[in-house]
């Protein structure tokens, strides 16, 4: 009976794997070469594919900075100190995991629009946040920003302190600390959480399809590109382009497995 039940249940989660996951994205890349490989690199190739690319890659190298720094800097505070609101910013980081994408694009209109409170601010100083890459940038970072922080403060809190309290009680300096006890024991930790920033980064669709303002050629990432193409009914380019970004997810999750392999071979010891 164990078995049966073993069984059964490999097959339902095979089966629903295959279809929702494999059988989509076998079908992607089976429309975007339907054409040949000729007509395939003609779609990848055009120049507003290649624009909405380098904006995608700009966008995404931009907010892993940012991302990164925010995250190393939080999870340090967190769970090294001991302040007054430590736990509502633990509480506002999860915010963008809570808020739809296409919400945190409109409180950037909000705030940075026509109609928004920094608007005359910035129309003074010649500075146009909406409809340009700076809006673009600062959506992706909003819904990404959890990824690097979430993935190091549950492994720091449970490493403790008490390597990092020796090293400072014989005079360590803290960036000593942080380079030689606590980085070894979190890199790839770290290095986990920026490979979940860069995934959702380059996939990002509805925040940024808010701020952008759909202007080809200047602020179309690759998934906003690929909407355009398929609402102009030019389907085999729209697969084409969408090739590209399930060809980064699968790289993506190789490199994701490798680390979860570390991650779990470092907690083994």
């Amino acid at each position: 009976m164990e078995k049966a039940v073993k069984g059964a249940l490999i097959a339902a989660g095979a089966a629903f794997i295959f279809i929702m996951l494999i059988l989509p994205l076998a079908t992607v890349i089976v429309y975007a070469f339907r054409q040949g490989l000729e007509t395939f690199w003609q779609a990848v190739s055009e120049p507003y594919t290649l624009k909405a690319l380098q904006l995608t890659l700009l966008t995404t190298v931009i907010a892993l900075i940012v991302n990164t720094v925010f995250g190393i800097a939080a999870s340090w505070a967190i769970t090294r100190y001991h302040f007054k609101g430590r736990g509502l910013l633990t509480t506002l980081i999860d915010i963008p995991f809570s808020i739809s994408p296409v919400i945190a694009g409109l409180t950037f209109i909000l705030v940075f629009g026509r109609i928004g409170w920094a608007y005359p601010f910035l129309q003074a100083h010649d500075i146009k946040i909406v409809f340009a890459v700076p809006g673009i940038v600062l959506a992706t970072i909003f819904v990404t920003f959890p990824f690097v922080s979430r993935e190091m403060i549950p492994l720091m809190q449970s490493r403790g302190t008490d390597e990092e309290e020796a090293a400072a009680l014989m005079g360590a300096s803290w960036f000593t600390i942080y380079r030689k006890i606590t980085f070894p024991h979190i890199k790839w930790s770290l290095l986990y959480g920026i490979i979940l920033c860069t995934a959702r980064a380059m996939g990002e669709f509805g925040a940024v399809s808010v701020v952008s303002g759909h202007l080809r050629g200047k602020t179309n990432t690759l998934p906003l590109h690929v909407e355009i193409l398929f609402n102009e009914f030019h389907l085999t380019q729209a697969f084409a382009v969408s090739g590209i970004l399930v060809v980064i997810a699968v790289i993506v999750l190789i490199v994701r497995n490798i680390v979860e392999y570390k991650l779990e071979k470092g907690d083994e010891r």
